[in-house]
């Protein structure tokens, strides 16, 4: 019995040892490939000749648009202001010589994808880039406190990504290639206080990609999500950049280095140390009465600090900035990424190691 007991208690000390060492070579090719580009400039070309990007009208989803059209691709631009696209696509055109075309859409609805399956017919699609999303309130909220437009959220962080997936997976699918690059956010892995629909949306995003991943991947498709922390971007009033928070050029330049890692990645090696060490913080932390004190009064002092913010009422999503769903919510920016993460701030901020 003794002698049984031993090698049980061996065995679970190797199952352990074999999940870190798993988890250390993961880190080291992040590390190896922040200081070091190996993916040829050809591999992203080689996945067809357009890539599809949504939210394309600010913040991360432009940056993807200039990247990729720079990397070779032809780029088609989906948003909801068509001023902004005409003068992105000129843009883009002026700058890369790529060619570009243009969907308006406004993703808080579900009656558009025919319309947006219309204008994509006959492209080779390699490449697709689930980027559109909102914040219901930058500020953190209690739940009944949330501004109403529970519905639009779910259209735009859920509903766009299956959707979308649907429209170019399946001739992926014929061609046996093709990459898509779903945004998701450093607080979709775990119950996120005061940040209730938008961390739950933002866990959908993980949980679909990885699925579809084991899915696909044995016929020639990379689907990927991307879990960042601090970008700074409309969506999250222009958070001041640092170490952590990065422009919206740097991370998608980096992000574009790991498409080959894995079914998951935060983007930038910043965020992977960051989010190594945030696993570290136990569950209770995050559910007490002092996480939920340090989000409600330090982070907001530093969200009204570092972001251009002059007022609450100039918030996304915050009640003094809403009329409808319809207008106010879609008013601002839902073509962004995510909030900043309370980390940032000095806050704690944790993320489950998967």
């Amino acid at each position: 019995m003794g002698e049984a007991l031993e090698h049980f208690f061996v065995f679970v000390g190797l199952l352990v040892c074999l999940v870190y060492l798993v988890k250390w070579v993961r880190f080291s090719k992040c590390v190896f490939l922040h200081f070091r580009k190996v993916l040829p400039r050809s591999f992203l070309k080689s996945m067809g000749q357009w890539a599809v990007i949504t939210g394309a009208g600010d913040g991360i989803g432009k940056a993807y648009s200039f990247e990729l059209a720079r990397q070779g691709l032809n780029v088609v631009l989906i948003s909801r202001t068509l001023e902004k696209l005409q003068t992105l696509a000129m843009e883009i055109e002026r700058t890369t010589g790529s060619s570009v075309k243009i969907i308006q859409a406004d993703f808080t609805k579900d009656d558009i994808y025919e319309y947006i399956k219309g204008k994509l017919e006959g492209l080779e699609i390699g490449i697709l880039v689930n980027n559109v999303g909102m914040l219901p309130s930058l500020l953190p909220t209690h739940f009944l406190n949330t501004p109403d437009g529970i519905q639009s959220l779910i259209h735009c962080n859920i509903t766009s990504v299956v959707k979308m997936t649907q429209l170019v997976l399946k001739h992926m699918e014929s061609r046996q290639k093709g990459l898509i690059l779903n945004i998701s956010s450093g607080v979709a892995l775990f119950p996120w206080p005061l940040y209730s629909m938008y961390s739950a949306s933002k866990a959908f995003v993980c949980t679909f990609s990885k699925a579809l991943q084991a899915e696909y991947k044995a016929k020639g498709i990379i689907i990927q999500v991307l879990t960042p922390y601090s970008v700074s971007t409309p969506m999250t009033k222009c958070l001041n950049t640092s170490l952590i928070t990065k422009t919206a050029n740097e991370f998608v330049k980096e992000s574009l280095n790991y498409v080959m890692i894995g079914d998951e990645t935060c983007g930038c090696l910043v965020h992977e140390i960051l989010a190594r060490f945030l696993s570290l913080i136990p569950s209770w932390v995050i559910y007490s009465s002092m996480f939920k004190k340090l989000l409600l009064t330090r982070y907001t002092s530093y969200l009204e600090q570092n972001t251009n913010i002059s007022s609450l009422g100039g918030l996304m999503g915050h009640p003094a900035s809403f009329s409808s769903p319809s207008s106010s919510l879609a008013a601002e920016n839902k073509e962004a990424d995510h909030h900043p993460s309370p980390s940032e701030a000095g806050g704690p901020c944790h993320r489950h190691s998967t």
